[in-house]
């Protein structure tokens, strides 16, 4: 019961061009979500829960100047009178159209600027000597920093009206997906959880710890829209028995009857898709509900949410060699053959996709595709330490906060890993997330 081995290069030219690749990925990224609509898109707040994108925009600048050119370059300060207008801690999103913004033209010249400095910064760095620069943390995490916030622009666009702006290929067709079972047992006993070699990991996925997990069975593909429908078509949003308590008052409250940009037109249910209304399609893994929602499926459906325990070790455990990988095809970077990522296709695949990237075990699109809810509250692992600052992830820990795991289209490789942990409040629903469900193992499954 091991960890995998040191998984990125471990000499300093590697790690460079690694971390060059990283950054100008994000930026490439950035761009485009960026240049596809006009100034006043860019400065509209098109929903309450997202800041307006040119806030994103000079946000991801900020925080670069302050990591790579301030703290690792030890660099004069290039705007300091901007830090708290993009200080996220200070200004709730609702309230930023209302700070002095940098205009679109200035805050893509800031973000340029910082990125050339940067740039210069990594090339002089020796890459270790101290806990931010070693294997390149420091520009592995603003590279993250950076793709997290293209999929917050992302739903930003999601939430915008208008006609559509971003365009991608569809994604490949399932293969092979009526010959999979509809739950695959996995075995208990323990396994290593979280991470103490991944270089570019996150202060909430470390350290690496044995965890022990009783067996369950769990889905091998993430719940479809046609599954979900069922639910609805059985008076799943009518019935108080299949949801908490705050689900309930939700779906009072707000009168909700589907996921979010769903709605029924003549007989048939539709949704807005980046711009583009279309006909829900039943194959595709069901997307933008709540924790509350997909709760209330599992229970229904006479099943549950998996921990966030059994997510990872369905996801990462390799019962022939009991090692824990990196990803569930094994300790590979992902591939488009393995996994949707990246804002690559625009939609989830179909379930029964990406057989390349199936677990051990045979699970399908554990990472990509959707983010998956699980019944896990946000919580530090043993021997959690705060790094690089407090705000990044202590600040969250607490049963407000549910984890979701695996990434989804939305999602670039760089801050996606079978220990990528991510949390939302349980009432979220316009993050690109769905779910899948597991059962505990009856006596005489095992």
């Amino acid at each position: 019961m091991t960890e995998t081995a040191q998984p990125l290069d471990v000499d300093s030219e590697g790690l460079r061009s690694r971390a060059l690749a990283a950054l100008a990925g994000a930026r490439h990224r950035t761009e485009l979500l960026t240049s596809c609509v006009d100034d006043g898109e860019l400065t509209a707040q098109h929903s309450p829960l997202m800041s307006p994108l040119v806030w994103d925009l000079a946000h991801i600048g900020n925080q670069e100047e302050q990591w790579l050119l301030r703290t690792v370059g030890g660099r004069e300060a290039l705007r300091p009178e901007i830090d708290s207008v993009y200080d996220a801690f200070e200004h709730p999103r609702a309230a930023r159209p209302t700070l002095p913004l940098l205009a679109p033209a200035e805050a893509r010249a800031y973000a340029a600027e910082v990125r050339g400095r940067a740039l210069d910064v990594l090339e002089r760095s020796p890459l270790r000597g101290a806990p931010l620069v070693d294997a390149g943390f420091a520009f592995g995490m603003v590279a993250q920093h950076e793709q997290q916030h293209d999929e917050t622009m992302l739903i930003t666009h999601q939430l915008r009206r208008g006609p559509a702006a971003l365009t991608a290929p569809p994604p490949p067709a399932p293969e092979r997906a009526a010959a999979l079972p509809d739950d695959v047992l996995v075995p208990g006993g323990p396994f290593t959880m979280g991470t103490s070699v991944e270089p570019w990991a996150l202060d909430n996925e470390r350290p690496a710890h044995a965890t022990f997990v009783p067996s369950f069975f769990l889905d091998s593909t993430p719940v479809t829209c046609g599954a979900y429908q069922d639910f609805m078509a059985d008076g799943g949003y009518a019935d108080a028995r299949w949801w908490a308590p705050d689900g309930w008052a939700l779906v009072r409250e707000h009168g909700l009857e589907a996921p979010l940009f769903w709605h029924r037109e003549g007989g048939q249910w539709l949704r807005r898709h980046f711009g583009v209304v279309e006909p829900v399609p039943r194959e595709e893994p069901v997307l933008h509900v709540s924790w509350y929602e997909a709760d209330a499926y599992a229970r229904w459906a006479g099943r549950r949410l998996p921990t966030e325990a059994e997510w990872e070790k369905a996801a990462r455990h390799d019962p022939a060699s009991g090692r824990s990988l990196r990803y569930p095809w094994g300790d590979a970077d992902p591939t488009p053959e393995r996994a949707n990522l990246g804002q690559r296709h625009l939609r989830p695949a179909p379930a029964g996709a990406y057989p390349g990237g199936a677990s051990p075990l045979g699970i399908r699109q554990l990472i990509g595709d959707v983010w998956e809810w699980t019944s896990s509250d946000f919580l530090p692992y043993p021997g959690f330490a705060a790094f690089p600052y407090r705000e990044y992830s202590e600040v969250f820990f607490g049963p407000g906060h549910k984890v979701l795991r695996g990434g989804s289209f939305a999602v670039d490789e760089v801050a996606c890993r079978g220990t990528f942990r991510n949390w939302d409040l349980p009432v979220r629903r316009q993050i690109f997330a769905g779910f899948r469900t597991a059962r505990d193992a009856g006596e005489g499954e095992l």
